[in-house]
């Protein structure tokens, strides 16, 4: 039997895919402190989609998602 390869966990924590295979990164400043701030703000946490250079490493690292 050949081995699996193990998704990263630091990555997993980090980035989402989504099904059309795009890789979406968490959004900053939404970890403490959150009374100050607007619902606007804190209600989608994955917003920003990375660039095709990104995407490709982020995708290695998570091999099964």
């Amino acid at each position: 039997m050949s081995n699996k390869m193990k998704s990263h966990s630091g990555a997993a924590k980090r980035f989402k895919i989504t099904k059309k295979r795009k890789v979406m990164a968490k959004k900053s400043c939404n970890n403490h402190l959150l009374t100050n701030k607007w619902d606007s703000n804190k209600k989608h946490p994955y917003g920003k989609e990375l660039s095709k250079a990104n995407s490709k490493m982020v995708k290695n690292l998570l091999p099964y998602k």
